[in-house]
């Protein structure tokens, strides 16, 4: 990127104009990491100050039975598989209460879309979760798994949006939207669920008052335009509803677990090296700086590991995603021992050292609880960029 472009586009995200399409995609051209890391913190910075959000979450996959097979998806099972499982929802419910531990305040709940299980098992497992833990939030489904209720339902999506409102829920997950972009999208995804009826879901869940996160898988067989013109669809329609709280890129995974069975479930895997860390951070950095009108970024680091969701945080990021105790939807691609599991000290401990001061919230973005930062007194204390 030559001088005068780097000094058109400071100026702009120094003035807080918007940028374009044509913007995005020279960021992603830069090779200057140092420079395009700067130039977010400084966004994100401005945003949220010194400050990383956590929250104390687990993970629930009630059914990994799926009529979809797509391409990048390991997780799936067909019925009659051998590992295909499906909960009773007693037995959710149980394995639910047991990690109520620590203090929990979030349940994230994303299952397969199960060609066999009636309708009513959806909101009668949340309403069974939230009677036995009435002060966990409960963030469940993404909008294709809404999109398939409506037609094992017949009702519609705005239905059944009551229906589980009512039955405890408070936020949708993010999940299913993948890359909007056709171009891509027609070789990654096997349902039926796009951008017109991802969005027109998100946009019913807003209208309902609830907050919803979005979400992008990068780093398979995209290219950064598709990147942005992903980012600004999202953007446009945050534009419209106001209700997404924060972006969350997801590191596309290869199956290094499941093919120790013999079968290697993920079909892009032969074609795809996977994001580097560096474009991993360079993501996070051009999402932050065109996404003015979203006030978080959040980084998965199950997905990433832990060193470079720390330093994802000196690059746009300002929410560090909570203490997961199971992720089955993905692995950790590049075997470099990230665990399973952070507590609440863990992540306290992970927020210091990349130089911020931890917070803790609930789905909605409520302050729980806030913690001092790193000590200040000491020399090898670490402390955010300075902007």
């Amino acid at each position: 990127m030559d001088a005068g472009l780097k000094r058109e586009l400071e100026e702009k995200v120094r003035a807080g104009e918007r940028l374009t399409r044509e913007d995005g995609i020279a960021l992603y051209e830069s090779d200057d990491l140092a420079w395009l890391g700067g130039l977010a913190h400084e966004v994100r910075t401005r945003k949220n100050g010194d400050v990383v959000h956590f929250n104390v979450n687990r993970h629930l996959n009630m059914t990994n039975v799926c009529t979809a097979s797509c391409a990048y998806c390991s997780f799936q099972r067909k019925p009659g598989e051998k590992d295909a499982y499906t909960m009773r929802i007693e037995e959710a419910v149980r394995l639910a209460k047991a990690m109520e531990g620590e203090n929990l305040t979030e349940l994230h709940i994303v299952n397969g879309l199960h060609p066999n299980l009636p309708w009513r098992y959806y909101p009668r497992s949340l309403s069974e979760l939230k009677k036995a833990l009435p002060n966990v939030s409960l963030k469940a489904f993404t909008a294709t798994e809404i999109h398939h209720f409506e037609t094992i339902s017949g009702l519609s999506a705005s239905e059944i949006l009551d229906e589980l409102i009512e039955a405890g829920l408070e936020s949708l997950t993010g999940g299913g939207a993948e890359i909007f972009d056709w171009e891509v999208r027609q070789h990654i995804v096997d349902h039926r669920t796009h951008w017109e009826d991802w969005s027109r879901i998100h946009r019913l869940a807003h209208e309902k008052g609830l907050k919803t996160p979005c979400t992008m898988l990068y780093g398979h067989i995209e290219e950064p335009r598709h990147r942005v013109d992903h980012v600004l669809r999202l953007r446009e329609l945050q534009d419209e509803t106001g209700g997404f709280q924060v972006f969350i890129p997801l590191r596309y995974q290869h199956d290094f677990v499941d093919m120790q069975d013999g079968k290697v479930r993920n079909k892009l895997q032969a074609r795809t090296t996977m994001a580097t860390g560096a474009e991993a951070l360079k993501t996070f950095a051009v999402s932050r700086l065109l996404f003015d009108n979203v006030p978080h970024v959040k980084v998965f680091w199950v997905m990433h590991g832990v060193q470079t969701a720390q330093l994802a945080l000196q690059h746009g990021a300002d929410d560090m995603d909570g203490s997961v105790v199971e992720y089955k939807i993905t692995h950790d691609a590049d075997n470099y021992g990230t665990p399973n599991k952070l507590t609440r000290d863990d992540l306290l401990d992970l927020i210091r050292d990349a130089g911020f001061r931890p917070v803790e919230r609930n789905t909605r973005y409520e302050i729980i609880r806030e913690y001092p930062g790193p000590d200040a007194d000491r020399r090898e204390s670490p402390q955010p960029m300075r902007v």
